[in-house]
């Protein structure tokens, strides 16, 4: 394991440059008319090229601008930021994926641009900044969409192309390529709630800059295996993705449901990479251990204690923080399901109700 810190001030390591300054309309750029069909191809691909990916898959890239207003100015007008990043349509109804420091935090207006120079308004359906994802809806059909990999089976040394708008509108669908440098790595950054660690995010060589956030990181098939989220400022070529696989069951919810509530166990828990971190190798070989929680959480009321290790949600093994996030995500707000734990050697199962993650 990693173990990055974000130190405030000149010599910060980490970059999350959350979006490029830059205006909500690229100069030139029309509006289409809502539910218009935008750059529709059939076509396939099963591997190929970084050209040939990139041929496939830029058309569901997009520039992400948004607009917040902040505050009154001590005259008393409003001060308005504006910011742009990037996103992936990921279904052909409009649904993009992005970054939560893009796209959360209520922004006043958000505008969707398309590589054929389409501009749609968007709106925010969910985010969670501990995640550092969003999801982001358009009124439009029949878009390309980008396939979704798997980062479950990625190995160290294989192609990583990543998409993205960096350094605002004018060098947007900008495509970097290199490898897979490593997996699994935690990254420590700073949040409007405290530090939080970002776990088991996948390490690439390709150029990853500011608005490059929300963009996809694909493999050679030009399918989404991460969306690329940090970067280490002090070094060269070391970036950051979010793991596809922890966004899977939110896109299916969104899909199947039109909305996704994230469930909340309220524990507080490492899995082996970050036991190296505290110290405490000994305590773990598999599973999430719990080193905290809320007793007034689900997971507490469900008998769960403090030292306990998860092993198991309903049928699904875990092993690392994003197997458990990835298995009580693929539940909804209100269902039951099964909690295996290991306290003191011994095997036990628990039930627990899913409720919906405190503002």
């Amino acid at each position: 394991m990693i173990l990055l810190t974000v130190l405030v001030g000149a010599n910060g390591c980490v970059q999350r440059a959350p979006t490029e300054p830059g205006e909500n309309r690229a100069e030139g750029m029309e509006a289409r008319p809502q539910g218009e069909q935008i750059g529709v191809r059939d076509r396939v691909l099963t591997s190929g090229t970084i050209v040939e990916v990139a041929d496939s898959v830029i058309p569901a890239v997009v520039g992400v601008s948004t607009t917040e207003i902040t505050r009154e100015s001590m005259w008393g007008e409003p001060i308005t930021l504006k910011g742009v990043g990037s996103g992936v349509v990921v279904h052909k109804d409009g649904y993009i994926l992005t970054n939560d420091h893009v796209a959360g935090g209520n922004p006043a207006s958000i505008n969707v641009i398309f590589s054929d120079g389409t501009d749609l308004a968007g709106r925010t359906l969910w985010s969670d900044p501990t995640l550092d994802l969003a999801i982001v809806k358009i009124d439009a059909k029949n878009l390309v969409a980008a396939p979704l990999g798997s980062s479950e089976s990625l190995a160290v040394g294989e192609t990583a192309i990543a998409i993205g708008t960096p350094l605002g509108l004018q060098f947007q669908h900008t495509v970097t390529s290199g490898i897979i440098s490593a997996l699994n790595r935690t990254v420590k950054v700073p949040t409007a709630r405290g530090e939080n660690f970002m776990e088991d995010l996948i390490q690439t060589d390709a150029s990853i800059n500011p608005g490059n956030s929300g963009g996809p990181l694909l493999n050679i098939k030009g399918e989404i295996i991460g969306i690329n989220t940090i970067k280490v400022t002090s070094a060269e070529a070391i970036g950051f993705a979010i793991p596809i696989d922890v966004a899977k069951p939110i896109i299916e919810h969104f899909i199947e449901e039109g909305s996704f509530t994230t469930p909340y166990l309220g524990i507080v828990g490492f899995d082996r990479e970050m036991a190296s971190y505290y110290d405490r190798n000994n305590y773990i070989q598999e599973g999430v251990y719990v080193v905290d929680m809320d007793t007034t959480g689900p997971a507490y009321h469900a008998g769960i204690r403090v030292d306990d290790i998860i092993t198991m949600v309903g049928d699904q093994k875990v092993n690392k923080m994003l197997d458990l996030r990835r298995g009580i995500y693929s539940y909804g707000v209100g269902q039951n399901i099964d909690i295996r734990i290991i306290r003191d050697g011994q095997e036990i199962i628990l039930n627990m109700t899913l409720v919906k993650k405190p503002i």
